[in-house]
């Protein structure tokens, strides 16, 4: 018979939670970048500071607690003041933080410097993406998180990048300097890659500058930081660090897909093709509010389906979709989406879920309401 149950338990609750935690660490990690490392440095040598410190501290009061104990026969020393222990524990403690200044004066300037960068990039927050625009490239796009809907609905086995994959990853070279201009279009974000020691606030109306350098090729991680709405945790950040060669051919690639992106404003679009690709459009951009099946997330976030929105006049609803709803979650897309995906999307929701208008927007219907908001 078990005499000491509970003594058995600890021991099978230690024995889990050591191989829980086989691979916990609690210090930083170096990064990849020498901003990050530099970082990383600081820290340590900050840490170890604070141990000697301790050490001093500790060792001294509990030294003074054993030999100094009453029942030794010791007597208290009674005084007042005493000149040099007061000059002593103004001056090393100045010299300290001197030491610590030094290193972390250093690395901040190294922070904040951004000059002369070799590329310029404005990130900008949406709720619940990000938006990236190499500028004087005429290379721009949206990064949407990519883990499937099965995967957060519990529905489907989770990968080790589970919230932490996106459609389109932020590209970068390898040893350029790039300079970031963060921003943000309605709330507060943060646009965070610990591997770069970067971590900026996107502020409406505001633009703060970071910058990072890897000098090695592979794929970082980050995330929002700052809680910026329900989907907060759905809005990743990753960043592709390519040779300057693969960079290259990613840009040519990118500008070209610009050219033909323009180009498709002007093509005479089906009814069917617009359907097929607001349908895409539809479960990267809106899906996260107004759900799947256009069932919608009420109050906040009203259903399509069979909606006066989705299923009154045409340009009511494509005004919508373009400017947005004041006083509400719904944010104007007039400006993150192209031409053709608004057509596309605001098509897809009067021809989906048994809506059946059998109308359609054109990329040039978009292209009129922009040209005649800029008129």
């Amino acid at each position: 018979m078990m005499r000491h149950p509970h003594v058995w338990m600890g021991l099978l609750l230690w024995s889990a939670m050591g191989q829980a935690n086989a691979a916990w660490t609690v210090n930083m990690a170096p990064g990849a970048t020498d901003v990050s490392h530099a970082v990383f440095d600081l820290h340590m040598t900050i840490f170890w500071i604070c141990v000697v410190i301790g050490l001093v501290v500790f060792g001294a009061m509990f030294w003074s607690m054993v030999v100094h104990r009453r029942s030794t026969g010791q007597q208290p020393a009674s005084f007042h003041e005493h000149t040099r222990v007061e000059i002593l524990w103004t001056v090393v403690p100045l010299l300290i933080l001197v030491v610590m200044a030094i290193p972390a004066t250093k690395t901040l300037i190294d922070i904040y410097d951004a000059s002369e960068s070799d590329i310029d990039i404005q990130v900008t927050g949406y709720q619940w993406k990000w938006h990236y625009k190499y500028l004087g490239q005429d290379v721009e796009f949206f990064s949407n998180l990519a883990t499937p809907a099965a995967q957060i609905a519990n529905q489907a086995p989770k990968d080790e990048h589970y919230l932490l994959e996106v459609d389109q990853p932020l590209v970068l070279p390898v040893g350029a300097k790039v300079r970031f201009l963060v921003t943000a279009a309605d709330v507060i974000h943060s646009w965070w890659v610990p591997a770069f020691a970067v971590k900026r606030d996107a502020i409406p109306g505001f633009v703060n500058e970071a910058w990072t350098r890897v000098d090695k090729p592979g794929i970082y991680r980050g995330q929002c930081t700052e809680l910026c709405g329900k989907d907060h945790g759905f809005m990743p950040v990753v960043v592709e660090v390519k040779s300057q060669a693969d960079y290259d051919t990613w840009l040519g690639e990118r500008k070209a897909e610009a050219a033909k992106l323009k180009e498709l404003t002007s093509k005479t679009w089906t009814l069917e093709e617009l359907v097929e690709r607001g349908d895409k459009v539809y479960h990267t951009t809106c899906v996260a509010c107004h759900q799947a099946e256009g069932q919608g997330l009420p109050p906040m976030f009203p259903a399509l389906k069979g909606s006066k929105v989705a299923t009154g006049p045409i340009q009511d609803h494509l005004g919508i979709v373009f400017h947005g709803k004041p006083g509400t979650a719904m944010a104007a897309f007039g400006k993150q989406l192209s031409e053709v995906d608004i057509a596309a999307v605001v098509t897809y929701e009067r021809n989906a879920w048994g809506n059946n208008k059998g109308d359609m927007v054109t990329p040039k219907d978009v292209l009129a309401l922009k040209q005649g908001q800029a008129q």
